[in-house]
C-alpha cells in the first residue's frame, strides 16, 4: 500500500512540474516581439519584426518644414516662362511638353529676344535661334495661339490658320481685339524670360 501511495505522489508531482514548465514557456513566448514571415520573389523567406505599440520607428519621414515648402514653391515660380510683346507683358498657359522645356532651357541664363515679322495678315513669325524638339500636328489656330513652325520659328497668332505645327501655348489675358492691336500694326519684338 505504501508503494502505491508513493507511486501516486510521484505521478502527481510529475504532472504538476510539467504543467508549471508549460506555463513558464507560454509566458516567455508572449514577451518576445511578434514576427511575420514574407517571401521574396526568389522564394527566400524574410522575417519582419513588428514594433510593439507605444514605440516609434526611427525610419519615419519627417514632414517638410514651411521653409522647405517655400523653397520648393520659389523654385517652381522661377521656372515660369514669361512673355512680353513689345513692352506689354502677356500671360501664357504653356504646354507641358519637351518643346516648351527646351524653350525654357534657352531662357534659363538669359532673356531670349525674338524679332518677329508680320505674315499673312494673321500672325507674327520669328526665328528662335535654335532648333527645338517638335511634334507637328495638323492644327487650326485661333487668336492667342503660340506654336513652333519648322522646329526653329515661333509663331504668335492674332487670326487663324491651318497648318502642321507644334503647340507651345496660348495667351490667356488678351482678347482677340487686344491681340490684333498688339500684333497687326508692324513687326514686334518678343522677349522670353524665366
Amino acid at each position: 500500500m505504501k508503494k502505491l501511495v508513493a507511486l501516486v505522489v510521484v505521478l502527481l508531482l510529475s504532472i504538476t512540474l510539467t504543467a508549471c514548465g508549460n506555463v513558464q514557456n507560454k509566458a516567455e513566448s508572449t514577451v518576445q516581439p511578434e514576427t511575420s514571415s514574407n517571401t521574396n520573389p526568389d522564394g527566400s523567406s524574410v522575417l519582419e519584426s513588428t514594433i510593439p505599440s507605444g514605440e516609434e520607428s526611427t525610419d519615419e519621414q519627417k514632414p517638410q518644414t514651411s521653409a522647405e515648402n517655400n523653397r520648393a514653391s520659389e523654385e517652381k515660380e522661377e521656372e515660369i516662362l514669361k512673355m512680353t510683346i513689345g513692352s506689354t507683358p502677356v500671360s501664357v498657359e504653356w504646354e507641358d511638353s519637351e518643346s516648351v522645356n527646351a524653350l525654357k532651357g534657352l531662357c534659363k541664363d538669359q532673356t531670349l529676344t525674338i524679332s518677329m515679322s508680320m505674315y499673312g495678315g494673321f500672325e507674327q513669325v520669328g526665328d528662335i535661334g535654335a532648333d527645338l524638339p517638335r511634334n507637328d500636328v495638323q492644327t487650326t489656330t485661333s487668336s492667342g495661339d503660340i506654336v513652333l513652325y519648322s522646329g526653329n520659328q515661333m509663331v504668335v497668332f492674332y487670326g487663324s490658320n491651318s497648318w502642321a505645327y507644334t503647340r507651345l501655348g496660348h495667351i490667356t489675358d488678351k482678347t482677340p481685339q487686344e491681340l490684333t492691336e498688339l500684333l497687326s500694326y508692324g513687326d514686334v519684338t518678343i522677349t522670353l524670360s524665366i
